[in-house]
């Protein structure tokens, strides 16, 4: 089991090395959640996992990702204030990792599900060192090599190599753990700020570590001693004073290079005081007998009051996870020993309490040929202590561990205040992640029914501005014969057949970037131009047109079987936009070409498309193959020469329907046909079968990445004077995404300009959390004024 703590870190690295886009695929890959609760403990599998989909994501081996997590691993516990607790454990790099069971035994209190692995180091006559490395995960030991290399350069100035030796199942450990034997190699880096040069003297052993933070404060006046010990050469500098306090020894004058204790001739404490001042030590012999034993570990574990009992029928080593035996215990001298109380030994009154852990070192005696054992209990927390049963008087006083557990007890509170702070931070997370793909919804269906800036400024409660526009295309279409079609049909077949032929024309809106704007029963009303000007606004409709076409043969007539036809007509000219009503508003066109282009529409032939002479004139010269129809008489106009639009010359009906290039375009007939006379199927699966196929958009020659131009307001009349409106990007009304030929930038510039709203009361933006919430309650109400609940 893991704590959070390791897998954060895992995703910090990738995130920080190759990107949150990186991260995400790899955490989607490996089946994992996005983040990590510090305090929490995840299996072990969710770690393995990631790191196996981060060798196939970067294309590199195992042991490169652990090497380069271990590095990383070891700047994010500075990071996470663990700095100056690393900094202590050694002088140098043979003492730090000496220490590191000691300092996995110390986290161990606070994560009490912790499961470090186990560090033993020996030190070779060469300078080199074996290490040790014991775990019960698998695969993981090219970690150490990254953590071991970055503490060797950060904390003492070093580089290290390190090869693997050995990799054996270790029989002595009862936990069958991993065994990777490491040998180090150390050397010495060259630094600057070193006062009397960089490299090593002739003296000096290139393998020590020395201290750079203490290095760089000497002075030229402080001197450069070699200190040697068997078995090991350490370089140190020592200040004047201390040159002075080194040379004299203590009662004598005698020049001194080392210290040197001093023992008494016999010992001066007796067997009772002894065992009353360290009431939880245990003496037993190379057969592991007992001899001798604390006094309130005698109270606590009666049966160590027996002549010739062994201490490993009382007890049971935790850690290291080695065998009982006196060799075991030697191999693993420097590691701090977890003993704890077999529960089938211990009185009645204990068996139905937690077994009492000790923790302490394990102290060979030669000269008596026996092992003591100096422990203190191991407990965390004072609800550990009443569990036992025991008092902090029974702990010694001068044993830290009473402070320890006082302490400890505020840091558990501590850490459960933090975690559930942690925990309510992912769930506002997770709230306003939910809060914002909310909003999106809502926003996209606000677009659909809306122009972009409209709805904006109905959300911030602003009056909407009408805009004249003085160019622009319209278009009417309606289905032929679609009075005898109601009269012959349930409505329910009505309401399927349109809505398979407004889910096709939607579709087409968003390939030519034009805005629909409404329909009403068989009536389909689209402008080109509008809300955005643009000068292709003509050629967009006739495509357009083109396509409607096409998509109405896509559609069963239920009377007939055969596909439905349509009337499409066009007309160019100025027109006049605004949004009219409060309740469900509409963005709506006034004008007299919108008659006009209703009349194209009315006077139109069945699958045919009617020009009004001005799209006639526009669409000259464009490709597109225009008849002429002649002079007819048109309702409330009088007598005009129309046109028919044919087709377009220069793009096919495939690139016209905005199909990607390796999908058939479906007919009338066959079996692709949609059958809406069928009743069971839903419209939601209608839908899907339309909405699947992609839309490419089509590129016109006219650029929306300049600032669109403004429309001219209108001339006085007896409507009411506006301001002028001036048009500005939306991208496609009717889906998702922006169109294809949109820039970004252009699209936000509208949205930037209600995108942080100020509290009113305090004139001060707003936290993320109530901006959401603000939007999506704005949308909402906006949504309800327009829609039935």
């Amino acid at each position: 089991m893991d704590y959070g703590f390791i897998n954060t870190c895992l995703k910090s690295l990738v995130v920080e090395k190759f990107g949150e886009a990186t991260w995400i695929k790899l955490r989607d890959e490996a089946g994992v959640q996005d983040s990590f609760l510090t305090y929490e403990v995840y299996k072990d599998d969710i770690t393995m996992r990631l790191v196996a989909e981060a060798c196939k994501l970067l294309g590199v081996k195992p042991e490169v990702v652990l090497r380069q997590f271990g590095e990383y691993f070891f700047e994010f516990c500075k990071r996470s204030g663990y700095d100056h607790m690393l900094r202590t454990l050694g002088g140098n790099l043979f003492d730090f990792i000496d220490n590191l069971d000691a300092l996995h035994s110390y986290l161990a209190l606070s994560y009490k599900e912790i499961n470090a692995p186990s560090f033993r180091v020996e030190r070779k006559s060469d300078g080199t060192m074996f290490l040790h490395y014991y775990s019960d995960r698998r695969g993981l030991c090219h970690i150490v090599p990254g953590i071991i290399g970055a503490v060797a350069k950060d904390f003492f100035n070093s580089e290290v190599t390190m090869a693997i030796v050995d990799q054996v199942e270790e029989e002595e450990r009862t936990g069958k753990k991993e065994h990777v034997v490491f040998l180090v190699t150390q050397r010495q880096l060259p630094n600057p700020e070193l006062v009397g040069g960089t490299e090593p003297g002739p003296g000096n052993d290139p393998g020590t570590i020395q201290n750079p933070r203490r290095n760089a404060t000497l002075c030229d006046s402080e001197k450069y001693l070699p200190l040697k010990r068997p078995g090991l050469a350490v370089s140190l500098y020592r200040t004047h004073w201390e040159t002075v306090r080194g040379l004299v020894r203590l009662g004598k004058g005698k020049l001194l290079r080392g210290f040197e204790p001093v023992y008494p001739p016999t010992p001066c404490v007796d067997l009772k005081t002894f065992c009353n001042a360290f009431p939880f030590h245990i003496v037993f012999d190379e057969q592991l007998v007992v001899r001798q034993a604390g006094v309130n570990l005698q109270r606590i574990v009666p049966g160590l009051q027996t002549m010739a009992i062994q201490v490993d029928q009382y007890f049971s080593i935790v850690h290291p996870e080695v065998t009982f035996t006196i060799y075991s215990i030697r191999k693993f001298i420097n590691s701090h020993f977890v003993l704890q109380t077999r529960r089938d030994m211990m009185p009645e009154a204990w068996r139905c309490r937690p077994m009492l852990q000790l923790r302490g070192q394990m102290i060979w005696m030669s000269g008596a040929g026996c092992m003591l054992y100096q422990a203190s209990p191991l407990l965390r927390s004072l609800q550990e202590l009443e569990e036992r049963s025991m008092h902090l008087s029974d702990i010694a006083p001068h044993d830290v561990t009473r402070d320890l557990i006082l302490l400890n007890q505020q840091r558990l509170a501590e850490m459960e205040l933090s975690n559930q702070l942690e925990r309510k931070k992912e769930e506002l997370r997770h709230l306003s992640q939910h809060l914002e793909e909310e909003k999106e919804k809502t926003e996209n269906l606000l677009y659909a029914m809306l122009p972009k800036h409209v709805a904006n400024l109905l959300k911030e409660g602003k009056a909407v501005e009408a805009g004249e526009f003085k160019e622009c295309t319209i278009l009417f279409s309606d289905v032929v014969t679609f009075t005898n079609i109601c009269s012959e049909c349930e409505p329910i077949t009505i309401v399927f057949m349109l809505n398979s032929m407004y889910l096709r024309f939607d579709r087409l809106t968003t390939v030519h970037n034009v805005y629909k704007v409404e329909t009403i029963g068989d009536a389909y009303m689209v402008v080109g131009g509008v809300p955005i000007p643009v000068s292709s606004h003509a050629e967009r409709v006739a495509n357009f047109a083109l396509g409607m076409v096409l998509a109405a043969r896509e559609v069963i007539n239920p009377t007939t079987g055969g596909p439905i036809q349509i009337r499409v007509g066009l007309h160019s000219g100025p027109v006049l936009a605004g949004v009219v009503g409060e309740k469900m508003p509409r963005y709506c066109l006034f004008g007299d070409a919108v008659n006009t282009a209703s009349r194209m529409e009315s006077h139109g032939l069945p699958s045919k498309i009617h020009l009004s002479p001005s799209v006639h004139r526009a669409l000259q010269g464009k490709g597109f193959e225009l008849t002429e129809r002649g002079e007819i008489e048109v309702k409330g106009k009088g007598k005009m020469t129309t046109y028919f639009l044919e087709r377009n010359l220069r793009i096919s009906d495939q690139e016209i329907m905005g199909l990607p290039s390796l999908v058939p375009q479906r007919g009338a007939s066959g079996s692709q046909s949609d059958d809406w006379t069928g009743q069971n199927r839903t419209v939601a699966q209608r839908q899907q079968k339309v909405e699947r196929v992609p839309s490419v958009p089509m590129k016109y020659r006219d650029s929306l990445g300049e600032a669109p131009p403004h429309p001219h307001p209108p001339d006085p009349s007896p409507v009411q004077t506006v301001k002028p409106r001036d048009s500005q990007s939306y991208g496609s009304l009717h889906s998702e995404h922006l169109s294809a030929d949109m820039p970004l930038h252009q699209s936000d510039s509208t949205h930037q300009l209600h995108e942080r709203p100020l509290d009113q009361s305090k004139e001060r933006p707003l936290d993320e959390d109530q901006l959401v919430r603000c939007e999506l309650y704005k949308c909402y109400e906006l949504a309800l004024a327009i829609l039935p609940k």
